[in-house]
């Protein structure tokens, strides 16, 4: 979920567990399973429609992605925020000091049947699930750490166990931006099985992802992590890990590699081309973490028709102009972060299609090696990558800086490559010419110029 506009103080300092903050390794841990060969890619519900998300709605981008999306890799259907809330539609109703929220008889959250009529009579979140799956696209959900504030004041019992809420809730541990939780007590009896007995209701809804916030930062909730994970392990079905919000300390990658499957690496991504230009120095800092099944997270795309009922700002079309959208995807797919676009699909327009259907450039994302930024200098910023079988290099040349920049001239001994060529600009699908071992190009004020070089 993204709020940059709130404050993600949190009121816990929770007791790091062992492991934590192991030296960095770029090396797999043998425990964390590979549930995300390369990176999810996807639609997350939050930038459109907050908390508000519908049922109809969910569907209506789901068939979108059935159709024109999917055969690039696009799957992965991401409800944020509120599917357990009623009356949750704008953001003074998130901010309340006691959101009203929907809960079972052991305190785990519930689907509200306004949003979401299918879930009556128990379903839940399965007819959708159900729905996804046949059209072979994938559910995700998204949580919050800890336990209902409704299942402390109710004082339910934890499913399997002779504890009850009020045994394992700290209810000093509570998040400043949603006050809907208290943090679990994990040296407490029956606070793992509370975790455990959550996913055991997600995966008998079907969900293939739980995207769980108020974890990373500003406090790195180590032991709800783990808990976290090990619930989402015990399952038999396969749930990818995202863990939010950022940015993740980099000194605990070790850790974060060996219980989920992305993490966020920034703060909220919103659309402003300050926040775009932050993300540079962070994808550097995390270039050399970028292993299989274990993906640094820039964040949602925020493109195309967005807003609709969200958190943050009216109803737009993105604010990035469309270099800036360029240099965007670019770089996301250069550092293989998670792609979850944030427009509403229906209604999406001819330039956003575009942008995320470039076979070529999600190519990158997807099956490329060596990823890492070569220079920065001036405010030009290159990186490079290889195709996973090494028969193309891939160099992107990214113009910060707020003037338009000509004939600026890229050696290919800087990627170590001498002799002949064919290169082609990946977004304008053109060729570009060698001279003397180099290629000469103008690159916009905050573009890009992306190229596949083949012998």
């Amino acid at each position: 979920m993204n709020i940059k506009t709130l404050a993600i103080t949190c009121l816990f300092i929770p007791l790091l567990g062992t492991g934590c903050t192991d030296t960095p390794q770029t090396k797999q841990p043998e425990t964390s399973p590979i549930l995300a060969e390369r990176p999810p890619m996807g639609w997350n519900s939050w930038i459109c429609f907050g908390t508000s998300v519908t049922e109809n709605e969910v569907k209506a981008n789901a068939d979108f992605m059935a159709e024109h999306l999917k055969p690039l890799g696009w799957e992965y259907i991401v409800i944020d925020a509120g599917w357990y809330a009623p009356g949750m539609l704008t953001l003074e109703d998130y901010e309340s000091k006691a959101p009203h929220q929907l809960i079972d008889s052991f305190g785990r959250l519930i689907v509200d049947p306004e949003k979401f009529p299918s879930s009556r009579n128990g379903e839940g979140l399965k007819p959708i699930a159900d729905y996804l799956h046949g059209k072979g696209l994938k559910l995700g959900i998204h949580i919050m750490r800890g336990i209902p504030i409704q299942a402390v004041e109710a004082n339910t019992p934890i499913k399997g166990t002779s504890y009850k809420a009020r045994d394992i809730a700290n209810i000093d541990s509570q998040c400043k931006w949603y006050f809907g939780f208290y943090g679990i007590d994990m040296s407490k009896p029956g606070a793992q099985e509370y975790y455990n007995s959550i996913f055991e209701l997600y995966e008998s809804w079907g969900i293939d992802y739980v995207k769980a916030d108020d974890l990373l930062s500003p406090v790195y909730a180590c032991d709800e992590i783990d808990a976290i994970a090990q619930a989402a392990r015990k399952v038999k079905r396969p749930i990818v890990l995202s863990l939010s919000p950022g940015p993740a300390p980099v000194e605990n990658v070790r850790h974060l590699q060996s219980v989920a499957q992305l993490w966020r690496i920034s703060e909220d991504f919103w659309d402003n081309w300050e926040a775009l230009k932050a993300q540079f120095p962070l994808c550097r800092k995390w270039q050399k973490y970028i292993v299989k099944g274990h993906w640094p997270d820039a964040d949602m795309l925020p493109v195309g028709p967005m807003a609709q009922r969200a958190m943050r700002g009216a109803p737009r079309m993105s604010h990035f102009t469309p270099d800036e959208q360029y240099t965007m995807f670019t770089l996301w797919a250069m550092f293989r972060s998670p792609l979850m676009v944030g427009c509403n699909l229906p209604e999406i327009d001819d330039f956003t299609l575009s942008l995320i259907t470039n076979q070529e450039v999600i190519d990158i994302n997807q099956r490329s090696k060596g990823n890492r930024e070569l220079f920065e200098t001036d405010g030009i910023i290159a990186w490079y990558a290889q195709s996973e079988d090494e028969t193309a290099h891939y160099i992107a040349v990214f113009n910060t800086t707020d003037t338009a920049i000509e004939d600026y001239t890229f050696p290919l001994q800087a990627i170590n490559y001498i002799g002949d060529g064919h290169i082609t600009d990946l977004w304008k699908n053109i060729p570009v010419e060698i001279h003397n071992n180099a290629v000469t190009f103008n690159i916009p004020a905050h573009g890009v110029k992306l190229m596949k070089l083949t012998k």
